[in-house]
């Protein structure tokens, strides 16, 4: 990085310096000449210096996905670190309070030993609150080392930009740079803007989320395919107003998979739980889902599960 850094200067300087003789040679050239030398000079010269600064931005990408990478790989092998341990980095076991929400969360581990299911609640900005849940298919220390580095790349992405769409997209990419052809990521993102009143929501092909929103049950449907499925792949966003008391339900796959026999626990009981309960509080709604799936599977779920409610109040 710091020789791509130090090449982007010295290019950047002699740029400037071709940019001074074009503009002298304009300055003593009459007529079109002048202008034209000026041309040929200034326009491929500006383009290459905002090329090569967009290059130096790529490789500082590349270096903290790489450093992420080796965090995570370097947790893993120490000899005191149990999985339950590195279950708390992905899905932590408290959370910080926020002014003006209320948040609930539970998790509960598989019979595997790592989990590839991960949550994050924290502030994108002064006034924006993002809330994610994702998912990693796959078991094991490659799939939480992938949601350890989905995270926290996925922080960096959500302050830099306002849209969780284009987040996801700059996410995607950086991800499939890395061959794990038998990975793929779901996950939802959704950014509360305290100062705008809205909610702004973006998913990579992860289960609906239940919001409760003017006395109705709505679901928010993925806008894109999973992550690592295509490094081309689009994503779009969707915002909608928020009020007090307006809460979402966000969940990975572990509960609506969750089985008895050949049925599956299913969506409509997620939609229907928050329905019957709007006014419960987020913490005991994750609660109750969480025993809701225990029972219908007649002991404990064998998939990693994990469910974040949010409340505006």
């Amino acid at each position: 990085l710091a020789w791509s850094t130090f090449r982007k200067e010295c290019h950047s300087s002699s740029l400037y310096g071709l940019l001074a003789l074009a503009s002298f040679v304009n300055a003593v050239t009459e007529g079109a000449w002048g202008a034209l030398v000026f041309s040929l000079v200034a326009i491929p010269a500006l383009v290459s210096t905002a090329w090569a600064r967009h290059a130096v931005r790529e490789a500082r990408m590349a270096r903290q996905g790489i450093d992420t990478e080796r965090r995570a790989q370097e947790a893993l092998e120490q000899e005191d670190l149990a999985p339950k341990a590195w279950a708390g980095r992905l899905a932590p076991e408290y959370l910080p309070e926020f002014s003006g929400f209320e948040v609930g969360r539970v998790y509960q581990a598989g019979t595997g030993l790592m989990a590839g299911d991960f949550f994050d609640v924290f502030k994108a900005s002064p006034t924006r609150l993002a809330v994610v849940i994702g998912d990693v298919v796959g078991h094991g220390i490659e799939a939480s080392i992938t949601a350890f580095q989905a995270k926290y790349l996925l922080r960096t992405f959500l302050r830099q930009f306002r849209d969780p769409a284009q987040a996801l997209e700059e996410l995607n990419r950086q991800m499939s740079s890395v061959e794990r052809s038998e990975e793929f990521i779901s996950l939802v993102v959704l950014v509360f803007d305290t100062e705008a009143e809205t909610m702004r929501y973006a998913s990579a092909g992860h289960p609906a989320t239940f919001l409760w929103h003017e006395r109705e049950v709505r679901p928010l449907r993925a806008t894109g395919p999973l992550l690592m499925l295509d490094p081309n792949g689009s994503y779009f966003s969707r915002e909608v107003p928020l009020e007090r008391d307006d809460m979402a339900v966000m969940y990975t796959d572990g509960l609506t998979e969750a089985r008895n026999g050949d049925e599956q626990f299913g969506e409509e009981r997620v939609g229907d739980a928050v329905r019957r309960n709007p006014g419960i509080s987020p913490g005991v709604l994750c609660k109750q889902l969480l025993d809701a799936a225990n029972d219908f599977s007649l002991g404990a779920v064998q998939d990693d599960l994990a469910i974040l409610a949010i409340r505006k109040l």
